[in-house]
């Protein structure tokens, strides 16, 4: 399918997903509504909602290999017309590399709102393509929670769901509020860092067409980016609370029913990287079976005790001291990424042997913080081998012979 037929799919998903949840409202409301009617559309939804995320994620994917394929011929010279932000952007791109006097001044004389060289904004729109491409990659930032911000430093309150506590009841004319009923709430500060990667720059691709240099620029920054955001995404989930090392199949059931409060274990998942995964799919349980199972709706995709299993690469999320991670619990709710969507350039012909080599430097900017939120929401173990689960069936069988 083509980006335009697998775009309407999208729309189309989530239009269906939009239906189901307007029924699932009404029917709130219908008194003769039975469990059975709850359940089913409970279950619809879940599956319209899978459906519309996987027809997103198709669409992504396939335009962003539309851009990465680029060529000469599948691009027109702009017309008057369609110059717009981001030919203005590949222009003073341009002039930057080739030290134009009036970009590079106007590039030193501004400041962010930390008080360094701003240099080139990446364009809003270029900025979506780049996070678009990053969905290709094996990106941790898809499975937190990430909050646009427009300040470098702020707070949020949270309440975690171990702390929360139940409504007064106010019709009982009896019953008072009482003074310690303050929500235990958490108070978590962040502060935007920035963080750089350098790549070179070629004059062949200065003479390219904008569209090709755009698809350049968001292929080499997503790929910064990746690295980045995961690294700081591992150092939080590398501080939720420690579990004992699993070392058989029963510790994998406790961690699933154990690990995390019951309502957040409903919006939970486990993660692992490749090689974890490689132990993972050949435990077997005392019936013979495998423990990792083929979710139904999606077959690529690997359940655990009913639970979602992500795989990450092992350059991504990689093993500590010969031992696999492993993870379980709701990620959204335990890591927030705050995003300040300003992400900029600076080009020099000086430092990291460009000077000597003729060659031109590119520093990509990117701002952003990753927080801890809710702790507990998210648990950590590790394995190296996983024992199978001892089969009984014979001590039975004996038993009653």
């Amino acid at each position: 399918m083509g980006t335009q037929e697998l775009n309407e799919a999208w729309v189309k998903s989530g239009q269906t997903l939009s239906d189901l949840q307007n029924k699932a409202n009404l029917l709130v409301q219908d008194d003769n509504a039975t469990a059975d009617d709850v359940k089913d559309i409970q279950e619809k939804i879940a599956t319209a909602t899978a459906k519309r995320d996987l027809a997103y994620d198709n669409y992504v994917n396939a335009r962003a290999d539309e851009v990465a394929a680029l060529d000469d011929k599948d691009t027109a010279p702009l017309n008057e017309n369609e110059k717009g932000i981001k030919a203005k952007f590949v222009d003073n791109f341009k002039g930057m590399i080739k030290n134009d006097p009036k970009i590079v001044n106007m590039l030193t004389s501004s400041v962010d709102d930390s008080g360094h060289q701003a240099g080139l904004t990446i364009p809003k729109d270029v900025q979506t393509a780049i996070h678009s491409l990053i969905r290709q990659y094996a990106s941790l930032e898809q499975y937190v929670t990430v909050e646009n911000v427009t300040t470098t430093t702020g707070s949020r309150v949270y309440e975690k769901w171990s702390d929360v506590t139940a409504l007064a009841n106010l019709d009982d004319e009896s019953a008072e509020i009482a003074d310690n009923d303050d929500p235990k709430l958490t108070l978590i500060k962040y502060s935007i860092k920035r963080y750089a990667g350098i790549s070179t720059v070629t004059n062949s691709l200065l003479k390219d067409t904008a569209e090709n240099i755009l698809a350049w620029l968001s292929q080499w920054i997503a790929k910064k980016v990746v690295v980045t955001r995961n690294k700081a995404i591992i150092e939080q989930m590398n501080a939720v609370p420690k579990k004992p090392t699993i070392t058989k199949f029963d510790d994998i059931k406790d961690l699933a029913i154990t690990g995390v409060d019951p309502a957040i274990r409903t919006t939970s998942f486990f993660m692992t990287n490749t090689s974890g995964f490689a132990v993972l799919s050949k435990v077997k349980d005392a019936m013979g079976n495998y423990l990792l199972q083929r979710d139904p709706t999606q077959p690529d995709h690997y359940l655990i005790e009913g639970k979602q299993l992500v795989e990450i690469g092992d350059r991504w999320l990689p093993d500590v001291s010969g031992a696999h991670p492993f993870y379980f619990g709701d990620l959204k709710q335990a890591v927030t990424l705050f995003d300040r969507e300003n992400m900029s350039l600076l080009s020099t012909d000086i430092g990291g042997g460009a000077f000597e080599r003729d060659l031109t430097k590119v520093r990509v900017i990117d701002r952003f913080d990753v927080v801890t939120t809710d702790g507990e929401a998210f648990v950590s173990g590790s394995f190296k081998e996983i024992a199978d689960q001892v089969g009984n069936l014979t001590g039975a069988a004996a038993s009653n012979a």
